[in-house]
């Protein structure tokens, strides 16, 4: 029996784990004291990593689907029946007819991060799609706009702040997102035994709110407009102050705010105006403080408004880019010349969908418009798909019409391990080796850790010999595309000859830490199995910034001109029932849900509703609700709870396996439902495409 220490893969908290193994089998994974950045805390989701890694249901070897039968291909075959079918229809209808979705995976895969994305955007379409309109967009276009570079997201200096306020975010259950930090429930306690107060605002009592000191109802929509009206009170009161960062459009935001008054705001977010306004006073009194808001502040219809709005209301209180506030990382490889090098670019609005017009962003449109795009015929319309680590149909709005829609594809691949809701329309399925036959490298994620730290993990297992890589996937597709863009064969000898770890070990030598000898390198990394500590975040500013005059922009343009559909819509106070969705520390989207370990237990797919609005429907505790939209209705047992604002219900993300096709027999043992069967994909943020999937009005009734 041997122990080998590695990063968790599973989440974006990057916990070091100890895996245990003898012979080929793991017989135990627990937390890794040694590791410096997570000290031996892990959820529950690492112990998984070894169901992933033994599940009989994993595919092993490539498949073709022949009606509902599934047919084992060698690769060789898979590859080239592949390539050619994606060839054709470039050669018949141009090269975008090919469209490709990524899912957040991606993220926590070294490969796919590098030469995956290299293939991917060697297509050359414009029809790319990922996760990134169902998550974090408005973050990206905040930092694109007010920093110059989409990837320049500060994120929180947890281990030094004294006032942590956590608006429509959840880091107990979450790990953190976009702050990358283990054990969020340690670091918070640490807040709280230095002095500290830590303050959540959220339409439902969440976990982290539990062990808040304040915890403040916000009706969900209206995160935009408690922050203008904060900021209305700062400039009101004379607390705005800059501190050391140099900004534009400070006067210009002070006009922009004037309309949005604490007592206006109280109307429409539920928030009292005394609460609004002890806050925004509180904040700015506080020396380290720091605002951090996260994916209910993106997943709305104002996401765009309210991600610029955190950055802001950090900045005009001297708390960004400093320590304790919101502060910018240092990683040892710098994803900003990594990402120019494989293709990312911060674009945005450069063109629009076909269809209903919706925004480009960094080369991507919106989630929203895929099914629209593959229904309605025309010139560029889309004939052909690729997915990768990915199910859009459980994570997507509007999955019974993005399922209809893959059924009228002409060829459909899928770089999965799994025939899951999405891939069961695939005609060739490409299974990849499992997370712990790979190495790994926190390429993404450690851009967004709240300590700088290095990790390097080698593969625990060796591969099967007629397994593969996903990059050794897409380096197949690529040299047997015979794309004029890629020298014939490149991919295959260069790729292979070199793989992710020469990326890697090139941007360690050349990133900060990097120079000089004895400088970071992949070498040291591999000696260095439990991570390398890299010290505290460091102000950044303003070299780090990639704006023409190297100032922050505290009024982009876009954002002023969309305060007008704001004003719009909330000309009135809000009412109706409305619905928001919740995630749990045993699930991540969909993908966890095929281990025993961690579905088993009581339900956790339940509507939460408030006993005020449970008890004028008829509702009773453990009865069954319909939730019903105009896209259709969902049914699914009831569960009546004082953590939920009045006029607020709640359905988990990622369920609804029950599905006629899919090959998991845990995760259908316990199916559920999907919320977003029932949202509707026409709800977005106008300024930034991102899928509105927070505050959907609903009506619900009982069963």
């Amino acid at each position: 029996m041997t122990t080998h220490y590695r990063s968790c893969p599973l989440c974006e908290a990057t916990c070091g784990i100890a895996v245990e193994v003898d012979g080929d089998r793991v017989t135990s994974i627990r937390g890794d004291d040694a590791d410096p950045f997570s000290r031996g805390y892990i959820c529950p989701k690492g112990a998984a990593l070894a169901d992933l890694h033994h599940d009989p249901d994993r595919l092993r070897h490539p498949m073709r689907r022949d009606g509902d039968r599934w047919i084992e291909m060698t690769w060789d075959e898979a590859l080239d029946h592949v390539a050619a079918q994606l060839r054709s229809v470039r050669a018949r209808h141009g090269k975008h007819a090919v469209a490709v979705y990524q899912g957040n995976p991606t993220a926590h895969n070294l490969g796919l991060l590098t030469y995956g994305q290299l293939a991917l955007r060697t297509l050359g379409t414009r029809n790319m799609f990922s996760a990134t309109s169902l998550d974090q967009l408005p973050h990206m276009l905040a930092a694109l706009l007010m920093f110059g570079n989409q990837l320049l997201m500060p994120v929180p200096d947890v281990d030094r702040t004294d006032l942590f306020v956590c608006l429509g975010a959840n880091p107990l259950a979450s790990n953190g997102s976009l702050m990358t930090a283990p054990d969020m429930r340690g670091r918070l306690k640490a807040i709280q035994a230095r002095g500290g107060r830590v303050i959540v605002l959220d339409p439902r009592r969440t976990e982290t709110a539990e062990r808040a000191d304040q915890h403040l109802f916000v009706r969900p929509g209206t995160d935009a407009v408690l922050l203008l009206a904060m900021i209305h009170e700062l400039f009101a009161a004379n607390l705005v102050r800059l501190g050391a960062i140099a900004a534009n459009g400070v006067a210009e935001l002070r006009a922009a705010v004037q309309p949005w008054t604490p007592e206006r705001a109280a109307r429409i977010t539920g928030v009292a105006t005394s609460d609004l306004c002890e806050l925004a006073h509180t904040f700015a009194a506080t020396p380290r403080a720091v605002l951090y808001g996260r994916i209910g502040v993106c997943t709305q219809e104002f996401g765009g408004l309210a991600a610029w709005l955190c950055y802001a209301i950090n900045a005009l209180t001297g708390h960004l880019d400093v320590p304790g506030g919101l502060m910018f990382t240092t990683p040892a490889v710098d994803p900003l010349p990594l990402a120019a090098q494989l293709g990312f670019d911060g674009g945005f609005a450069r063109w629009r969908s076909r269809v209903s017009g919706k925004p480009e962003f960094g080369g991507e449109l919106p989630m929203s418009v895929l099914a629209e795009e593959i229904e309605t015929p025309g010139e560029g319309q889309i004939r052909a798909l690729v997915t990768s680590a990915g199910n859009p149909v459980l994570s997507s709005p509007g999955g019974v019409q993005l399922e209809r829609a893959l059924t009228g594809l002409e060829f459909m691949v899928s770089i999965d391990p799994y025939i899951n809701e999405t891939t069961r329309f695939a005609h060739v399925i490409l299974p990849p080796t499992s997370a712990l036959e790979r190495s790994h490298y926190d390429a993404a994620l450690n851009a967004f850790a709240v300590r700088n730290v290095a990790k390097y993990s080698p593969p625990l297992f060796e591969r099967a010999a007629d397994a593969r890589h996903d990059w050794e996937i897409y380096a197949g597709l690529l040299a047997r595309m015979k794309l004029p863009s890629f020298a014939r064969g490149l991919a295959e000898r260069l790729l292979g000859r070199l793989g992710p770890e020469a990326i890697i070990d090139v941007a360690l030598r050349t990133g900060p830490y990097g120079f000089g000898r004895g400088g970071l390198s992949l070498a040291k990394l591999r000696a260095s199995p439990h991570g390398i500590d890299l010290g505290a975040l460091q102000p950044r500013l303003p070299g780090r910034l990639g704006t023409r005059d190297h100032r922050v922009e505290l009024a982009p343009r876009p954002y002023l001109d969309d305060l007008a559909r704001l004003d719009l819509t909330w000309a009135s106070s809000p009412s109706g029932l409305v619905m928001i969705g919740r995630r749990h520390m045993r699930s991540n989207n969909s993908w966890m849900h095929n281990s025993e370990r961690l579905v088993k237990g009581p339900q956790r797919c339940t509507l939460l509703i408030h006993p005020d609005d449970a008890f004028v429907r008829g509702l009773e505790d453990g009865g069954l609700a319909r939730v019903a939209t105009a896209r259709g209705s969902v049914e699914l047992p009831i569960e009546i709870s004082d953590t939920m604002m009045p006029g607020v219900v709640s359905m988990p993300h990622g369920w609804g396996h029950g599905r006629r096709g899919v090959k998991l027999r845990v995760a259908a043992s316990a199916p559920g439902v999907s919320i977003n069967d029932i949202i509707d994909p026409a709800r977005v943020d106008v300024l930034s495409g991102t899928s509105a999937l927070s505050g959907q009005p609903v009506d619900v009734t009982a069963v």
